[in-house]
């Protein structure tokens, strides 16, 4: 439920906050006040379209936000909670729009208009001229038509078998390799024999590219460990053994003056024998060195092998051998589907048989459902001024042949405003008011069927009067008995029917333009119900009729 409205600099209105309740509120002004611009307010909300034109002059930027009470909106909760934008049993939806740009959020986090739009068809339903309605979408028809029904039990069991049916045709294709299972053994045991032929675990991977590295510097790292030894124990006079051999010398005789010299010598005596093994152990390796070619040959040839495997399969080498291990057991898999397929075929089939049962219940009830909105519907329109208007229900199969979750028909409202004229689709419907009206009476219909928390209805009483207006307010009332209505008028006979009344004002003092929402306690909506039954000039016998009009909704 719309419990509060804020908007600043937006249009002709300075600054406005608005408070809602429950049941019928009616909207209330002069021609050309700007009643329309709440509900102009709640479609931007509703991430409608913005310009620069809906700047107050003179201002930066217009500011909007609404706050919902959601605790009858369990599908709206829900909708927060799985985009992580909840808080609480409230929302609020706030928009900022500037020249050229816009900003929204939800519960003060920043959305997108996508994300406004989804979540405002959960919270709030507009019925009037414009493009924005969750009414003229054929889904929604649909589910407003299974709704009417009560079709929620043979919906869930529609959309399980035909959910079990999609998943056990999936494990089918998985399990027979697609539609080719013998092409796929025979493409699977070729490139699992070749990944087993050449692929390596990780570790040993390493190794063939340590010993790879090796084999290809075999020469260099020969011809370097014995440079080494030459440089450590050489016949040259700058070797570092004869270098190091005359060091310890002359440190042996200067610690026979200072024998606290003696642990420095013995230091030397360790890093000699130190050099003594290194040169020992580096002229062992560089005679050990391996030159083998062909061991070269053939590392460089495994190398080259996994090098074209793992562009082929987008697999870093190292990873190769884990590819061969799916692939082996894919085949195996595959080799020995025969009677997991069969027992899966027998599955699939018992799925299909229950959705055709359910799916044949729901297009059964759905279709005499159907026929008895459409008269309800048509009863309705002419007790709103559309007297020989028509509404039938057209439920159109759908020419797929797989189980659909959503059964086996699509579903439009086609609409006839007047005699003679044939029915073509409500979200084709041109005229606003006659649009308006037909939506009125659906939702009349279909009371207690749409889980929409508040419902707008824009000059619905365009082009009535008399009879046929008191008979659209009381419609709107009883609605507003059962959910949240809003509804911008300019008759007397729907506003007197409103739980609550606001009245919208436009002044001016020469240079600016502001327009007013007033909340009207029983004198003002007197008041305002004269001057939209009486004009400019007011009579005792316009307020007697005021009176009387407000008197016999209370009675």
């Amino acid at each position: 439920m719309l419990t509060s409205l804020y908007v600043r600099q937006f249009a002709v209105v300075e600054e406005a906050e608005i408070a809602f309740g429950a049941g019928l509120t009616v909207v209330s002004g002069e021609t050309g006040a700007g009643k329309s611009l709440l509900v102009d307010a709640l479609m931007l909300l509703a991430g409608g379209r913005a310009d620069s034109g809906m700047i107050r002059a003179g201002s930066d930027r217009a500011e909007l936000s609404a706050e919902f009470d959601l605790a009858a909106l369990p599908l709206a909760l829900a909708w927060l909670r799985q985009e992580e934008l909840d808080d609480g049993q409230g929302c609020q939806l706030r928009r900022v729009i500037r020249d050229g740009s816009s900003r929204a959020w939800i519960n003060g986090r920043p959305a997108s208009l996508a994300q406004l739009s989804e979540l405002a068809t959960q919270l709030v339903e507009i019925h009037g001229q414009h493009e924005h309605q969750a009414l003229l979408s054929r889904s929604h028809q649909l589910a407003l038509l299974d709704a009417y029904t009560g079709n929620e039990g043979l919906l869930a069991e529609v959309a399980a078998t035909a959910g079990a049916w999609r998943d056990a045709g999936l494990r089918i294709k998985k399990l027979s390799g697609g539609d080719d299972r013998e092409h796929r053994i025979e493409i699977l045991g070729h490139e699992t024999a070749e990944l087993e032929r050449w692929a390596l675990d990780p570790a040993a991977f390493e190794e063939l590219e340590a010993n790879h590295r090796r084999l290809a510097n075999a020469g260099r790292l020969a011809e370097g460990a014995s440079a080494v030894v030459e440089l450590i124990d050489g016949e040259s006079e700058l070797a570092i053994g004869r270098a190091l051999l005359r060091a310890q010398l002359e440190l042996q005789r200067l610690a026979e003056i200072d024998p606290r010299l003696a642990p420095q010598v013995e230091l030397i005596d360790n890093a000699q024998i130190q050099l003594g093994e290194a040169v020992d152990a580096l002229g062992r390796y560089a005679q050990d060195v391996d030159l083998d070619p062909e061991r070269f040959a053939e590392s460089e040839t495994h190398l080259s092998h996994l090098h074209d495997l793992a562009r082929r399969y987008r697999l870093p080498m190292a990873e190769l051998g884990a590819k061969a291990v799916e692939l082996r057991e894919e085949l195996t898999s595959l080799e020995g589907a025969g009677e997991a397929l069969e027992n899966l075929g027998r599955e699939r089939d018992k799925h299909l048989a229950a959705w055709t049962a359910a799916a044949s219940s729901l297009s059964k009830a759905r279709r005499a459902a159907a026929t008895r909105l459409g008269d309800e519907v048509t009863a309705l329109m002419a007790g709103l001024g559309m007297a020989g208007g028509i509404l039938r229900i057209e439920l159109a199969d759908e020419t797929g042949t797989d189980p659909d979750p959503q059964g086996r028909e699509r579903c439009e409202f086609l609409v006839s405003a007047n005699p003679g004229q044939p029915p073509r689709a409500l979200r084709k419907v041109a005229s606003g008011g006659e649009l308006a009206r037909i939506s009125l009476a659906i939702e009349v219909a279909t009371l207690g069927s749409d889980t929409i928390g508040c419902m707008v209805f824009d000059e619905v009483d365009t082009g009535i009067g008399g009879a046929v207006a008191e008979v659209v307010g009381q419609k709107l009332r009883a609605l507003g008995e059962r959910c949240q209505v809003l509804c911008v008028t300019h008759l007397p006979q729907v506003a007197a029917q409103g739980h609550a009344h606001l009245r919208v004002s436009k002044s001016t003092d020469g240079a600016s333009t502001r327009t007013e929402v007033d909340v009207l306690d029983t004198a003002g909506r007197r008041e305002e119900l004269s001057r939209m039954l009486g004009g400019v000039e007011i009579t005792k016998q316009t307020r007697a009729h005021a009176k009387q009009m407000l008197d016999s909704v209370k009675s």
